[in-house]
């Protein structure tokens, strides 16, 4: 009977000490589950602020100063534009033109 009790005890002792390790495996993982979780957030709120941003950056009157103060291009004018004809498109895609 004695040996049993022992074994019993040590059965006992064993099956504590892996409760104990299982619970705070599990609260460790619980942890770093709610960390993630709070990163997420973070990440979602950055990832709406930037579309946001882009969304504003990307305003037709914005993209038109941009392109005039910083590539100094401007509009496009009869002065300025060139008409090709079908005729003469042709003509110098095939090189017979000069």
């Amino acid at each position: 009977m004695t040996r049993l009790n022992v074994l019993l005890l040590v059965a006992l002792i064993f099956s504590s000490l892996y409760l104990v390790r299982v619970s705070h495996e599990s609260r460790s993982l619980f942890a770093e589950l709610d960390r993630a979780r709070t990163e997420e957030r973070l990440l979602d709120s950055e990832h709406e602020r930037l579309r946001s941003e882009k969304q504003s950056q990307a305003t037709p009157l914005r993209v038109e100063k941009t392109a005039r103060d910083k590539l100094a291009m401007r509009s496009a004018t009869p002065a300025v534009t060139q008409y090709v004809t079908y005729a003469r498109a042709a003509s110098v895609a095939t090189g017979s033109e000069r």
